[in-house]
Order: C-alpha cells, then structure tokens, then sequence
C-alpha cells in the first residue's frame, strides 16, 4: 500500500509541475493596435492586397528594390540595409502574411507560390513594372518563383542564405562544399511541426525558444541584443501570427521554379556558419543559375544583413553599380542595371 501511494504523490507531483511550468511559459496574444503601435515607423503603411492589409516600408527614390524577409521574421531584418540603400534607390520591404504586423491571412495563403503571387499583386498596385529583388532564406524562395515566372519585370535578383535551390548530387559539387555543414535545420521548425508541442505553442510559447533560435541563427552570438531578441518574439505574439505560422509550416510548399528563365544578373550572399541552410546550398544556386557569383561571409550565419549588415550591403551596393567610397572626400560613382 506505501508503494502505491509513493507512486501516486511522485505523479501528481509531475503532474503539478508540468501544470505550473505552463503557467509560466503563458503568453496571451498581443493585441494589434498594441503592437502596431510599438513597432510602425514613419515609413510605415499598410497595403490592401487580395484582402490582406500588407505592412510595407518605403525609404528613399529611384529604382526600385523589394526586399523579402525570412520565416519567423518580419521586414525589420532590413532595417540597416534600408538605411544604406536608400540614398541611392527606392526600397521596399515588407511583412509577409503570418509575419510581423501583416498578421494572418483570412484564406491561409501562406505557400511560397503565394507570397510570391503577393508580392507581384503589390508591385503591380504599387505601378511598379520593373525592380530589383532580395530575398533572404524563405523570402530568396519567393525571390526564386518571382524571378522564374516574370523574369522580364526583374532587374536583378539578389539571394541571401535563401532556400529553394535544386537538388543536385553532392558529387558535383566542390570538395569544399562537402566539408562545409552537410545539415541544416532549426530547432523551431521541428517543435512548430511536432502535432503535440505545436499545440503548446499557440499559447505557452517560452521567450527562451527564440533565444535558442537565435543563437542558431547568428555566427556569432555576441551581435545578439535583447532588444533584437525581443522584437522576433513579440511579432511572433501579435495576435494570430502563432497560429498563422502553425498553418504554414504545416501547409504545403508549393513552388516550382524554372532555373533556365533566370537570366537576370544574380548575386548570391551567404554566411559561412550557417546552420539552417548550410553554404553547400549556396554553390548548387550558383551552378544553377548561369552567370552568378557567389561571395561567403566567413563566420557569419543565416541573416548576414543583420549580423554584418555593413560588409554584406557593401557587396550589394557593389554589384549594383554603387562604389563604396574609400575616401570620403570623393563622390560617389553611381551605375545601376536599368534599361
């Protein structure tokens, strides 16, 4: 009998603690206006697109550049970058739906066919035919489908740490790709898509679970700031953002991109430490798309534009014709691909 009550206590003890440790980890939605309020700018305006008021940020004239985030970020990741493009060109990020203060989509368009469909819908709304185009991660994805089915309407397209590249034998690749990470993945993506802990995380989503993803995110750690950490973590709770991101993680990819149609001036950037799309899938986008170039940031991770945003928008700038003055005293020579 004292064994079978010894057992008993020891379960509702578990039981109490789990009971407790959820309690702690709670988070309710943040409501919109709250949030919006923390984290719209001046530049900020909000875009109906196809029944989706879009978050969009304009800074600076001239030609156009649309720049896409990555999942579980939001257009704040080009925030340095805006800063330095904007006295040369018209730039444009924006909050995919499911990100930042876009929120929720009612229909749950949130595959990569869509938000390319998105992004193509704005421009066009926007009296934008032609434009230069960023993507980062799951945002170079988009860039992919954008590119592959309007190639006549992309000036340039710009790849960063992006996911979408094609399946090619590890044996045409470089023996130095081979020993560079050979597996990438997140922590976050394999609890979102667990049945039972995506349930937790609609409402007990624990701010340390960001933090760990953010570790894995940067190169180096010691560029993490709290304010950057908090910032990821709050957009993820405006309000149905966690189970817009359940739905999309689970939903399917759909996207199909035809690398023959890319033939475009490409650039592609990547960290050197990245460990959710390791540097390998760089060099199968640059032997998959005649005529790019690849640079690699060595010791930086998965968002260079925001670890080293200095270094990485001086390639870009770069390539777009803008040649970062040594000496400051001399102006500035100034190039673009336009017609």
């Amino acid at each position: 009998m004292n064994w079978t009550r010894r057992i008993f206590k020891t379960i509702a003890v578990i039981i109490l603690s789990c009971i407790f440790f959820l309690m702690l980890i709670y988070r309710s939605d943040i409501p919109v206006d709250e949030i919006e309020k923390k984290y719209q700018t001046p530049q900020s305006h909000f875009v109906e697109v196809d029944g989706v008021n879009v978050h969009v940020r304009f800074m600076g004239e001239g030609v156009p550049i649309v720049l896409l985030h990555g999942s579980f970020a939001s257009l704040h990741t080009w925030e340095a970058w805006q800063e330095d493009l904007s006295p040369y060109f018209m730039t444009i990020s924006l909050d995919f739906p499911g990100h930042g203060l876009t929120g929720p989509d009612p229909e749950k368009r949130y595959s990569i066919r869509d938000y390319s469909q998105l992004v193509i819908r704005l421009m066009e709304k926007l009296n934008l035919e032609k434009y230069h185009l960023a993507g980062n991660s799951m945002g170079g994805a988009v860039a992919l489908q954008i590119a592959s089915t309007h190639p006549d309407r992309i000036i340039s397209l710009n790849l960063i740490d992006a996911s979408g590249a094609p399946s090619i034998p590890v044996r045409d690749l470089p023996d130095s790709t081979i020993r560079s990470n050979s597996s990438g993945g997140a922590l976050i993506f394999r609890v979102a898509r667990n049945p039972i802990f995506s349930k937790l995380l609609l409402k007990c989503t624990p701010k340390f679970l960001f933090a760990m993803n953010m570790k894995q995110v940067y190169g180096d750690e010691s560029k993490i700031n709290e304010q950057t950490l908090e910032r990821y973590y709050e957009l993820m709770l405006r309000e149905g953002n966690r189970k817009a991101t359940l739905d999309r993680l689970t939903g399917p990819r759909d996207s199909d991109v035809d690398f023959s149609r890319l033939t475009m001036p490409t650039l592609i950037l990547w960290g050197e430490k990245d460990s959710w799309i390791p540097v390998r899938q760089g060099y199968i986008l640059e032997k998959a798309i005649p005529g790019s170039n690849l640079i690699i940031f060595p010791g930086a991770g998965h968002v260079p534009m925001e670890e080293i945003p200095t270094e990485s928008v001086a390639e870009y700038l770069s390539f777009l014709g803008v040649e970062i003055r040594k000496d400051y005293l001399e102006a500035p020579n100034f190039v673009t691909y336009a017609d």
